[in-house]
């Protein structure tokens, strides 16, 4: 009898102790979770606390093609005419390209009478000293700055020469301004890398338009030759959500070809889109805010050839 009374104590002591502990480990998820959400701060949040430039969360989800039939007509040096099919899950672009029409050497879209869209220009060291004056003079509303480079042959990250130059004298001529970077990155890291560069450069000014990643093949024993279809990917997807996280609107830059070829689309159609396509027209089947439609255009103010664009997005609002 006493030894199960002894029995029937010990029960009761072990019982009370496993509630004891529940009870503290529920607390202690408690704490961590109001922790968590005080501590929580939007990406571009002024705060006291030093910056805290988190690494992507690199997803790659497997995507599906239309079954209806529908295809994208191109055009291949070796096969003629070549089509690929359409991706279900990848936004088709909405603008009319009949309502774009060209007036003195610069690209106009048009609705119901109005135009809508805004010029500008990209530009770098290459295009030497500029006077902003006139180029906001010529109309030009918008211009992004080459804020720096990855060499393709050693890979070292390299400033532009005119950066600060050129952003301060356009936004001093009331030019709004964005930003973007050649990336010759092989892997996330360094994307990364060419990230925080741009981030840093950019910290002392008011950046309106988006920051870009433009990633380009070379085809020059460059060390970008062999990056794969994904790896592209992850660079395009680790560079934007560290611009993000910074509080601009990250955006990539690619030719149609590259785009169509390369580049992979539902990874990265969550990010606004850069195309360049030397055409009258825009040809490009998805979404793309902006249209670099020549790399010879002539503006006063800049001796030489200079990228001109048209924007569809009133990001300066």
């Amino acid at each position: 009898m006493a030894d199960n009374k002894r029995r029937i104590r010990f029960k009761s002591i072990a019982i009370i102790e496993a509630v004891m502990i529940l009870i503290l480990f529920i607390a202690l998820i408690c704490v961590a979770l109001f922790r968590g959400k005080d501590d929580a701060v939007p990406a571009n949040a002024k705060s006291d606390k030093p910056q805290v430039r988190r690494r992507a969360v690199i997803d790659k989800e497997e995507t599906f093609y239309q079954l209806d039939g529908k295809k994208i007509l191109m055009n291949d040096s070796s096969f003629g005419e070549v089509f690929v099919p359409v991706y279900a899950d990848v936004p088709a672009s909405s603008i009319d390209v009949n309502s774009i029409t060209m007036r003195n050497g610069y690209a106009y879209y048009n609705e119901n009478g109005t135009d809508v869209s805004v010029t500008g220009i990209d530009v770098s060291e290459f295009q030497g000293d500029i006077d902003w004056t006139q180029v906001k003079q010529a109309g030009i509303d918008f211009a992004f700055i080459r804020i720096g480079y990855r060499t393709y042959g050693e890979g070292i990250v390299t400033y532009d020469s005119t950066f600060q130059r050129n952003i301060e004298g356009a936004q001093a001529a009331g030019i709004k301004v964005g930003a973007y970077f050649y990336s010759q990155a092989t892997n996330a890291d360094e994307a990364i890398e060419e990230a925080d560069h741009v981030i840093d450069a950019l910290a002392p000014y008011d950046i309106t338009y988006p920051v870009v990643y433009d990633w380009e093949i070379v085809h020059d024993q460059a060390r970008t030759d062999t990056v794969s279809v994904e790896t592209l990917a992850d660079c395009c997807v680790a560079f934007c959500e560290r611009i993000k996280d910074s509080g601009y609107t990250p955006m990539i830059y690619q030719n149609k070809a590259t785009a169509m070829h390369k580049l992979d689309l539902p990874r990265i159609k969550d990010y606004d889109f850069w195309l360049a396509e030397y055409n009258d027209k825009p040809s490009y089947y998805y979404d793309f805010k902006i249209w670099q439609y020549s790399s010879t255009g002539r503006i006063p103010g800049i001796e030489g050839d200079v990228d001109l664009n048209i924007c569809f997005e009133p990001y300066s609002k």
